[in-house]
């Protein structure tokens, strides 16, 4: 029996339906089975203890496909499983045999039409090594439960040439053999659709009826989707449940029909390979079931500069031109992308056989990417283009633009004509390289990469206005800057910052000469300043405008005065930094910034991987060492954030000798959800060398016993002046307590400390000796989510009686007992208690306890704030302490009780608070059962003259439209109120 269809892991799949008695009777056979058909016995020792894929692979090695095929059938017979050899044979002269030779057919097709793999000659059709190892790992085998996987790649990677390549491999035998059927989707194609079912889609071109439906879903374990492009649907899959579809064969939306798919409502079983650019929404894996996210990278360093050999021949210009790449972070970063690895290599050949100088081509993107344009048009040997290049550039950049706005990336003629190319302009675009002929058409194009369709959208710009196009769609200058400036368009990736970089006058002789006119540039630049100016009127400028886009455009565009005056137009700065390369124009602004009051940098996992490559990684040391210096080069900088990063030994060293230098300044300093290398105590040491810095939060950054050891010796330093400590969520333990019992003995300046969600227990006990000390001037603490143990509930009304310092006590988010609360509100009505602010926010505090709290409001004339949210008090229970409120005694200013189980029944109660309680200002009840009739109640109180509340804190969207509009007309009426939705 021979069929290339079958290898060892379509037998795998066939052995792993046999039950485990059959499969040892299988074993069993095996012993003589094999002899009768003229074939030797296998080692028994070896049959014995495999499993179904080591027998697989044992009879596939032993005896080849077409003969472990007929003793598998022959025991199959033996053992009764004659269902087995059935479906078998249905397959190898089936549906399945006819939709592998169509798919060998079209994607030997799609191979030879895709000229993008004409371009690199060392690309075959065939799998390399490298490449089949990658993809046996996206699956495991059958049962793992393994089956969704993501593969990411950028834009050029390589994604769709490797899923090509897989798809003529599995045609042809030589991968993914457990599954019966691979079906490739490009989305590009997809979303042209309309209506289909599952059915039609995978039947489209290779059936003419439906026919193959039924063997097709009879094993759907056996099914892979491919999904090539998933970004270009941009959908988010965020459908309701109860609009998916179950019926593969039921005419749905192409966009229901496709969620259905990914999200496993329809075919559960069957395995998805999602590849898509990293540009799609993140929550869309949060709605994938237990997806495996992969990631599919280009060029290593020595394939970039193999390629580069074989591109120039002449190893001694390859290696030149390598080496300037080499010095330019971004240019060899793109040069990971096989495609623009080509446009580079072959940008810098053009410019050296030009005798340009190479030096000033690399010196940024923008540079490359037009030089690579204008030689591609200029005719070898000349010094300037010829009327018929000057117009199929133009047609060319007039093309970009229209499919910049319409986020159109296939081009059919019809488009080409439109942007004045004709026809006969065709050929000479191709063999220019410029576009290629989209793989699944024979009259698409595309741009070779989104890259090169940008560049040429932003020469259009230079040119040409938005008024010369013939498309109305295509937009302003002013639009184009402020779209991208508010990164509204995710497919718009560096086309503003090409546009920026054209504008530079180190650009302008060869644009001009290449056009052999003035050009646009210095109107870039003024639609650039007008719209930062404009941007620094509105109510919320951050919003306006990502800092980090401006900062790769002013990178580009090379002019540090402009630079100057653009970056210190802003005084609070919020930077995301995704990747090492925004390292280098985010540290180039950074340089120039002399006004920043307030920044705030995140570098999620940029140094996760630090010295790895250690060639690059001194070049980003040098930037990040620029980013940093800006605390001591800028005199008015006062708060410094830093949160979620990965700051390994050298970078971390790095921002500590920033802070610790004489000149910074620094008031306030973040450190929040941040690793901390070995050499923590160079940052401690912040601590005793800023005297102006008053404020530290740590939170979410995880210390060690050594850090807190550190960070308390540095506390107790005199010099130190530390006012503010935050350290929630820090990973402190019990015996961290007995270094701040220390602290709070001997600071005499520390006067808030926040210790919350981190697990001190009886180590509390050792923070109330700190309390208790007489030199103890602490005014508040927070150990809300500290699980307070009994014998710290016990001790800590002693202790307020005894500290008359502290005023502000947050012990919220623990286990409260109603006797301990008894005892609490006893001592806190004491003359000797000096506590105004008290928050019990859930407590599990019930309607019981709030005869102790009502107590305490009347007697306890010095409370201002009682925080009791989260608790199950009730109807009942906020009466009680609404009777507290109206009592002259009570001096209340600000109540919580927001999650309290309250209904409408107690908004009568609370209404006469509103009016009778004089010293009320802020109530909170959002989370409450509150009606309309309960809400009309509070509104009415609102408007009393007697009432003084400022804030009221109700989550409008939690009512009915009525009501909203109830409480609109009420703040608009009355000014000095605000309805908060907090």
């Amino acid at each position: 029996m021979a069929s290339s269809f079958f290898s060892e892991y379509g037998l795998m799949w066939y052995l792993g339906e046999l039950r485990k008695d059959e499969f040892w009777k299988f074993k069993e056979l095996l012993k003589e089975t094999p002899m009768q058909l003229g074939l030797q016995q296998m080692p028994w020792a070896d049959v014995k203890k495999g499993t179904r894929e080591d027998l697989a692979n044992l009879l596939a090695k032993h005896y080849g496909e077409e003969q472990a095929w007929d003793v598998t059938f022959l025991i199959f017979q033996k053992i009764n499983r004659k269902d087995l050899c059935e479906k078998a044979k249905k397959e190898i002269t089936g549906h399945t045999k006819t939709y592998r030779a169509h798919v060998e057919e079209k994607f030997t097709t799609m191979w030879f039409r895709d000229s993008v793999t004409r371009i690199f000659d060392h690309i075959e059709k065939k799998l390399t090594p490298k490449e089949c190892e990658y993809l046996k790992c996206l699956f495991a085998p059958l049962g793992t439960g393994k089956q969704t996987v993501v593969l990411r790649g950028f834009q050029g990677v390589g994604k769709t040439t490797v899923l090509m390549k897989l798809m003529l491999s599995w045609a042809e035998g030589a991968i993914y053999q457990k599954f019966s059927y691979v079906f490739y989707l490009c989305c590009r194609e997809v979303r042209q659709m309309a209506v289909t079912s599952l059915a039609a889609l995978i039947c489209r071109d290779w059936s003419n009826s439906l026919s193959p439906i039924a063997e097709i879903t009879s094993a759907p374990e056996r099914l892979l989707f491919i999904i090539d492009g998933f970004e270009e649907l941009r959908y988010d899959l965020s459908e309701p449940d109860a609009d998916l579809c179950s019926d593969w064969m039921e005419p749905r939306p192409v966009r229901v029909i496709l969620s259905s798919l990914l999200r496993k409502k329809m075919l559960p079983e069957c395995s998805l390979l999602i590849a898509a650019a990293p540009r799609y929404p993140q929550s869309v894996e949060d709605r994938l079931e237990c997806p495996e996210i992969r990631i599919l990278g280009g060029f290593h360093e020595r394939e970039r500069k193999l390629y580069f050999c074989c591109l120039f021949q002449d190893k001694n210009r390859a290696i030149k031109a390598f080496g300037l790449v080499r010095e330019n972070e971004q240019l060899f970063s793109m040069c990971e992308i096989p495609i623009l690895c080509w446009t580079v290599g072959t940008c810098l050949k053009q410019e050296m056989e030009r005798g340009h100088d190479l030096a000033v081509t690399c010196r940024r993107t923008t540079s490359v990417y037009a030089s690579f344009l204008l030689n591609l048009f200029t005719p070898k040997g000349a010094s300037h283009p010829d009327r018929q290049s000057q117009g199929r550039l133009l047609g060319l950049c007039s093309l970009a633009a229209e499919g910049m706005w319409t986020d159109t990336f296939v081009f059919s003629k019809e488009d080409l004509r439109r942007n004045g190319l004709a026809d006969s302009d065709i050929p000479a675009l191709l063999d220019a390289r410029a576009l290629h002929r989209h793989w699944n058409a024979e009259s698409s194009y595309s741009f070779i990469h989104l890259c090169i369709q940008e560049i040429c959208a932003a020469l259009f710009y230079v040119v040409k206005t938005h008024a010369d196009h013939p498309n109305p769609a295509v937009g302003s200058m002013e639009t184009l800057v402020s779209t991208f400036l508010k990164k509204v368009n995710i497919h718009w990736v560096f086309v503003v910052c090409f546009l920026c970089g054209l504008s530079s006058e180190k650009e302008r002789p060869k644009l001009e000469a290449f056009f052999g006119c003035p050009l646009r540039q210095q109107e870039v630049q003024l639609t650039l300043r007008q719209h930062l100016q404009s941007v620094l009127e509105s109510e919320h400028p951050q919003e306006e405008v990502d800092f980090l886009s401006l900062c790769y455009c002013l990178y580009e565009m090379e002019n540090e005065t402009f630079v100057e005056w653009a970056v210190n137009l802003f005084r609070d700065l919020h930077l995301l930094i995704h990747d090492k390369l925004d390292l280098v124009p985010v540290a180039y602004c950074l340089k120039h910034c002399s006004a920043l009051e307030r920044l705030c940098v995140s570098t999620r996992n940029v140094f996760a991987q630090e010295g790895t490559d250690t060639s690059t990684s001194s070049n980003y040391l040098v930037r990040w060492y620029h980013i940093c210096s800006v605390l001591t080069t800028n005199e008015n900088l006062r708060e410094f954030r830093i949160h979620q990063s990965n700051l390994q030994e050298s970078s971390f060293v790095t921002l500590s000798s920033q802070l610790r230098h004489p000149w910074c300044r620094l008031q306030k300093l973040e450190i929040n959800d941040v690793s901390l290398s070995g050499d923590s105590w160079l940052f401690f040491e912040v601590l005793t060398h800023s005297p102006d810095l008053i404020e530290l939060d740590l939170s979410g950054t995880s210390l060690s016993r050594d850090d807190v050891m550190l960070l308390c010796q540095a506390l107790q330093n005199p010099v130190c002046n530390i006012k503010k400590l935050l350290l929630s969520n820090c990973g402190l333990l019990p015996e961290d307590c007995e270094g701040f019992r220390g602290v709070l003995q001997e600071n005499t300046k520390l006067k808030i400390l926040n210790l919350s969600c981190n697990y001190l227990d009886t180590g509390i006990l050792l923070l109330y000796e700190g309390l208790c000390h007489p030199s103890c001037s602490l005014n508040a603490l927070v150990l809300g989510s500290c699980y307070i143990s009994e014998d710290c509930w016990e001790r800590l009304p002693e202790v307020l009686l005894c500290n008359k310092s502290l005023i502000h006590l947050d012990i919220s988010t623990n286990t409260l007992r109603n006797e301990n609360l008894s005892i609490l509100c006893e001592a806190l009505t004491q003359p000797g208690c000096c506590l105004t602010s008290l928050c019990l926010a859930s407590c599990f505090i019930t309607t019981e306890g709030c005869q102790d709290l009502a107590a305490l409001l009347t007697g306890n004339p010095n409370l201002r704030n009682l925080q009791l949210g989260g608790n199950d008090l009730g109807d009942d229970g906020v009466r009680l302490l609404c009777m507290a409120l109206i009592n002259p005694t009570c001096h209340l200013e600000m109540l919580g009780l927001g999650m309290c189980g309250l209904t409408s029944d107690c908004c009568e109660e609370l209404a006469s608070v509103v009016v009778n309680c004089r010293t009320l200002r802020r109530l909170t009840l959002s989370g409450n059962a509150l009606d309309h009739k309960g809400v009309l109640v509070l509104c009415q109180a609102l408007r009393h003259p007697q009432c003084g509340l400022q804030w009221l804190g109700l989550r409008k969207a939690e009512f009915d439209e009525e009501t909203q509009k109830l409480l609109t007309d009420e703040e608009q009426r009355n000014p000095s109120l605000q309805i908060i939705d907090d």
